[in-house]
């Protein structure tokens, strides 16, 4: 406000052309800086949420049964591995099927615990550039994003937890088992599946799914925002 006084007491000396000129300028650079302060705010308010979703939903999965007794992400056995299954059942050795899917969600709620960190490290070095687009965007395009930029990285630094789960809660010795039972039945073609990479893949799916859950919760739900910044970046969205 000060500024603009101080411009017209200086239009007799500039000229109402060059006036008009500087005040667009002036006009054009508080924009960029409301712009900007916006952008951080948006991107600040989108990883809270991310990082809420982990707080509040995530942390589920890592209780016993978090995986195995949740529909939503409850693994199953792997598509290729269902006849191995319906054999199994089909010679009176349906516990021992049943043992190998819940070590591979034993191996999953383990594996999420340990490396928890690593998903809250991923959000937080999350550079969104995009912040107002995925804030205006549908329900969960924060988690789709999150999801898409830290994948790959995420599965690299994840799977070697898996691995070492699987051992821990005994899920590779149930497999082995598992794969030799099934190999010794005559006329059956042998078998050799990457559980680690399985297990891997679907736990990261498990993970996006509960944090998606949260981010829709936070979009809809005015009491889920539980902080002022969630509170004043969320807003926007509503206004849309």
């Amino acid at each position: 406000m000060k500024k603009t006084v101080v411009l017209f007491f200086l239009v007799p000396f500039i000229g109402m052309a060059q006036f008009k000129d500087i005040l667009k300028k002036a006009s054009e650079q508080a924009a960029i800086l409301t712009k900007s302060n916006s952008s951080i705010d948006i991107a600040a308010g989108l990883k809270e949420a991310l990082n809420k979703g982990i707080t509040e939903q995530v942390t589920k999965l890592t209780k016993t049964d978090g995986f195995y007794k949740n529909e939503a992400v409850k693994i199953l056995m792997p598509e290729e591995l269902l006849k191995v299954d319906r054999a199994l059942r089909k010679m009176g050795m349906s516990s021992l099927a049943d043992d190998g899917i819940k070590a591979l969600n034993r191996a999953a709620e383990d594996a999420v615990k340990e490396a928890t960190p690593i998903f809250v490290s991923a959000i937080k070095n999350m550079n969104i550039t995009d912040a107002k687009s995925i804030l205006m965007g549908n329900e969960t395009s924060a988690t789709t994003y999150l999801q898409k930029s830290t994948t790959t990285a995420l599965y690299g630094k994840f799977s070697p937890v898996v691995q070492t789960s699987l051992g821990k809660v005994g899920a590779d010795l149930i497999w082995a088992s598992i794969i030799k039972k099934y190999n010794t039945i005559p006329f059956v073609k042998t078998i050799n599946p990457d559980i680690t990479d399985y297990v891997t893949n679907k736990s990261l799916e498990g993970v996006f799914k509960m944090i998606t859950v949260e981010e829709k919760n936070i979009r809809t739900n005015l009491n889920a925002r539980t902080s002022d910044v969630l509170k004043k970046v969320f807003a926007l969205q509503d206004k849309k």
